[in-house]
């Protein structure tokens, strides 16, 4: 029994060490940019090794700027898309993620009637989508890795709370803005705007803007169909609830 509890005790403490570390890490962001993410340094491994392989060439762009040399239009285009209520819950939005489940079980109701009526048809689990809040997306991707399971989840969640108690709300949109994935090997909203407009991302237009904010929940997809009818349509929303948002 003793050898066990010793493990436990061993387990124990390596989490506090680790949540530590997160905690350390995350308060010298208070005062210094992130060089890089979780995220991009496995996608740029990803990367290299596809391009020794002969799979992909090599394309690397990422550009920090700071708060106000974003300019207004993608800050208001990204949290009207992926965040509006940003300035006003605590890092997690229950309300949204209760929306997300009622969506998402309207969509596996609507699929399950779909292979009902077309018998054969396997029926493909729907994924949760949607709910999760800038600060969320950022904890995920600064220093999470990719992998989905219950205690990555959980260490999510910890980080989220974390950010929203050492940094400032103006500060995380920052960081986020500056490190969010916009294309294969586009990282921030500096690089994102000359990959695809060929100018500073201070001066894009509240529809460019918007378009940068409907490629976010998948940058790699919309990269290569940016002229989808979809895409088109979701803009115009964007651009219409971008004057309803109010930023840090």
């Amino acid at each position: 029994m003793k050898p066990l509890l010793r493990w436990l005790l061993w387990v124990v403490l390596a989490g506090l060490a680790l949540q530590l570390f997160f905690l350390g890490r995350i308060a010298l962001m208070a005062v210094v940019d992130p060089q890089s993410t979780a995220f991009m340094r496995s996608e740029a491994w990803r990367i290299a090794h596809a391009s020794m392989t002969g799979d992909a060439k090599w394309r690397w762009s990422v550009r920090w700027r700071d708060y106000d040399q974003l300019g207004t239009p993608i800050k208001r285009a990204v949290m009207a898309s992926e965040d509006a209520s940003f300035t006003r819950h605590g890092g997690v939005d229950w309300r949204a993620i209760e929306q997300a489940w009622k969506r998402n079980e309207r969509r596996q109701a609507q699929a399950e009637q779909r292979a009902a009526r077309q018998p054969g048809t396997a029926t493909r689990p729907v994924r949760i989508m949607g709910g999760s809040t800038i600060t969320q997306q950022l904890a995920k991707n600064l220093l999470l890795s990719g992998e989905r399971h219950f205690l990555r989840k959980g260490q999510e969640l910890v980080l989220t709370l974390m950010l929203e108690a050492l940094l400032d709300k103006r500060r995380i949109l920052e960081i986020y803005l500056n490190s969010v994935e916009w294309g294969e090997g586009v990282f921030g909203a500096e690089a994102a705007s000359q990959r695809y407009f060929g100018k500073p991302a201070a001066r894009l237009s509240s529809s460019e803007a918007a378009r940068l904010a409907v490629m976010l929940p998948s940058p790699k997809f919309f990269e290569t169909r940016r002229n989808s009818a979809y895409l088109a349509r979701r803009t115009a929303t964007i651009v219409a609830n971008m004057r309803a948002v109010a930023i840090p």
